[in-house]
């Protein structure tokens, strides 16, 4: 398996690399947190290895929250000195699939890397969004509706891509502050009924059938029916 390992601690990093290459995996390895979420974003892996507490300013549960709110479902085994079973549910909860507490054998570390290897893999995470004849290209970062190419700015893509993962649900205005503007707390501005204005503009002028829809009091919605 191709294995990106996420730790800090360069004598625990060492031994760990260093049996997971003798046990025939391929071991890529980051020292901290924001260089982790980077590659492991950004790159194709079997399984991630990675510890809770982390610099760089992305923790390990963090790192995996992200990661799964972007739908990447790469088999997660946290490393920590962290023993609670507080801290290890908080581990399992943002998303890890195995929790192992330092100081640990290496042999009971490549048993359970195998044991998650082996699980049935999952889906491989969507590329493409679709809401009727609109496609969003998380690949390309291109909208097409009806095979017609509309350019959107970097913000209107990432409220798009929120409001397909959402197809057919309302997303409140907390949803989306939180989510495409990274905001956690409400700056008493009109910026999404702005963002969102401008964005139907490009997606429904010229189409019989809108496809994002205004729910009084409660949010927004993108569907194919009327």
């Amino acid at each position: 398996m191709r294995i990106l390992l996420v730790e800090d601690d360069a004598e625990v990093a060492r031994f760990v690399k260093k049996g997971l290459q003798e046990a025939g995996h391929t071991v890529e390895h980051a020292t901290n947190g924001r260089d982790g979420l980077f590659l492991a974003a950004s790159e194709q892996f079997d399984m991630l290895v990675l510890d809770r507490m982390l610099p760089g300013g992305v923790d390990g549960v963090r790192l995996v929250e992200t990661l799964r709110s972007q739908g990447n479902r790469t088999p997660v085994l946290f490393l920590s000195a962290l023993s609670a079973v507080d801290e290890k549910v908080k581990g399992l909860k943002a998303g890890g699939d195995d929790y192992l507490t330092k100081p640990f054998a290496f042999a009971e570390l490549l048993a359970r890397v195998e044991a998650l290897g082996r699980r049935p893999s999952v889906d491989a995470p969507a590329t493409k969004l679709r809401v009727a004849d609109l496609e969003l290209d998380l690949l390309s970062r291109t909208v097409m509706r009806a095979s017609k190419r509309i350019d959107v700015q970097p913000r209107e893509f990432r409220l798009l891509e929120h409001l397909m993962r959402h197809a057919g649900q309302v997303v409140t205005r907390t949803m989306l502050l939180e989510k495409v503007w990274d905001y956690h707390f409400d700056p008493q501005t009109n910026v999404i009924d702005v963002h969102v204005s401008r964005l139907r503009q490009k997606l429904d002028k010229g189409f019989d059938k809108p496809l994002i829809h205004t729910v009084r009091n409660a949010g927004y919605m993108i569907r194919a029916e009327p």
